[in-house]
């Protein structure tokens, strides 16, 4: 099957620019992306453009090689509530059922590897390496959404963007400055709040000098113990 019937609405052109993508040499390592490399077939996604969406059929696996990938869906008022960002090396589309939660679509331009989800499952099945990695990552995006529940439930505006930033930070390996891939409305929409409310918290953690912010999508962490107090 060619990677445009993986993915319908790509083009050629696409797929030829993106499949000789690699990975990062230091992303090499796990089993996971041994098999999408392996398997998979590398697609490139123009930013804002739909990777599949919400109640398809959750044929496929992908994992993000550049870029960044937000997961989300739209209520019944039309609000939209984003679930989950992918930065590269994570992998998304794990899902428990036949069809998907989640819509997915790219933050940004974003290379993604699409492997068929049942070649993944036959892969682990004969590899013990393989297996694992697929149950640790699940375990992780488990974690992750606990974590967001408790975030939504329990924290204040305030906790709530020190959380995020935090998250951000660990996962981009970023000591002090961190370039977000998402927009502020994103980022409100995946924390429960009014892109308003975000902008003004950020202004209000930069006052404190918790923060800097450079640019709209620069945030240089300078107080990271004032910041941990707050996701405490």
């Amino acid at each position: 099957m060619s990677v445009t019937e993986i993915v319908p609405n790509v083009s050629e052109r696409h797929v030829s620019r993106a499949a000789s993508v690699p990975f990062d040499a230091a992303k090499q390592a796990d089993a996971l992306t041994e098999a999408f490399t392996l398997i998979g077939a590398a697609v490139r996604f123009d930013r804002n453009t739909e990777i599949f969406g919400e109640a398809e059929p959750a044929e496929y696996f992908y994992q993000v090689v550049s870029g960044a990938v937000r997961m989300y869906k739209l209520l019944s008022d039309g609000r939209r509530q984003i679930g989950a960002f992918h930065l590269p090396g994570d992998v998304f589309g794990l899902e428990a059922g036949q069809t998907h939660r989640f819509g997915a679509e790219a933050i940004a331009t974003s290379v993604i590897r699409v492997a068929r989800r049942s070649a993944i499952i036959a892969l682990a099945a004969r590899d013990h390496d393989l297996a694992n990695e697929l149950w640790t990552r699940t375990a992780d995006r488990l974690q992750l959404a606990q974590d967001h529940m408790l975030l939504l439930g329990r924290k204040n505006a305030e906790e709530r963007v020190a959380s995020f930033l935090l998250q951000m930070a660990d996962r981009a390996a970023a000591e002090r400055t961190l370039d977000l891939p998402m927009s502020r409305q994103d980022i409100a929409d995946y924390l429960g709040l009014t892109i308003e409310t975000v902008s003004r918290t950020l202004t209000q953690l930069e006052g404190k000098a918790a923060i800097e912010l450079p640019s709209s999508r620069r945030v240089r962490l300078c107080n990271r113990a004032a910041l941990q107090r707050l996701n405490a």
